[in-house]
């Protein structure tokens, strides 16, 4: 048998005996992920909607701060991060580096211009549909702003999602401010990369199963709300238009 058989049966026997220390590599980054892509979506979506709408001097600016921040590299999120917590830091204070909260707060930081900009992007397609209307009706830049994103749920849905597989499949920020240290700070892909270089293919090899499987699961959830949605909107009148119109 080769390695890579070798390697694939006994990283299938972790999975189907649920292995402890597999499970709990997993359970800690799915925690991880999605404490920080709440807290991402908790703030983006509200400052996306508002770009969606708001006129002001300096958004374009604004916008191509905000595009840059898209392409930013994960280890340099995580440089930043840790540098503001290490100990001669301004929030070293805190003690919160190699911890769990400064992997949340890592993971955040990267994922919230995600779902800014594209929060901005789908309520500002809306505004060019409904904006004039909703503003002769009289709603103000905010009431517009949560309108036109009540209209776009399923899009936002969509958002949420995706900002969760951004962070579940981010490795280089958590591996700086967390440490990947066994047991408490080491997650998924850090533990990939870990258990590579030291030559544990099974261990490596069953974790990138599950990770590709979550992976999987969010993209068949993206499309069957994008399915969804054009089922449940087709010939449907704007929710905002009618919101306002009531």
């Amino acid at each position: 048998m080769t390695t890579f058989s070798d390697s694939a049966a006994t990283a299938l026997n972790l999975i189907t005996s649920l292995d402890a220390g597999l499970l709990t590599i997993v359970g800690r980054s799915l925690s991880v992920s999605a404490s920080a892509s709440a807290i991402a979506c908790a703030l983006g979506l509200v400052l996306g909607a508002w770009l969606g709408v708001a006129r002001f001097a300096g958004r374009g600016v604004a916008l191509t701060v905000l595009n840059t921040f898209l392409a930013v590299p994960s280890v340099v999120v995580g440089l930043v991060i840790y540098l503001l917590l290490s100990r001669t830091g301004p929030l070293g204070y805190l003690g919160w580096l190699f911890s769990f909260k400064a992997m949340v707060l890592a993971q955040a930081v990267l994922v919230l211009p995600v779902v800014t900009a594209l929060t901005r992007q789908a309520v500002e397609d809306a505004q060019s549909l409904h904006g004039e209307q909703l503003q002769s009706l009289g709603a103000p830049p905010l009431l517009r702003s949560l309108l036109l994103a009540w209209d776009e749920r399923y899009a936002l849905l969509t958002v949420m999602i995706a900002s969760f597989g951004r962070a579940v499949s981010e490795v280089g920020a958590v591996m700086i401010v967390g440490g990947n240290i066994d047991g408490f700070t080491r997650v998924m892909t850090t533990a990939i990369a870990l258990e590579t270089s030291k030559g544990d293919l099974p261990l490596a090899l069953g974790l990138g199963l599950i990770l590709l499987s979550v992976v999987l699961a969010l993209n068949a959830l993206i499309a069957l709300l994008r399915r969804w949605r054009e089922t449940r909107e087709a010939g449907a009148p704007s929710a905002a238009l009618l919101a306002v119109s009531v």
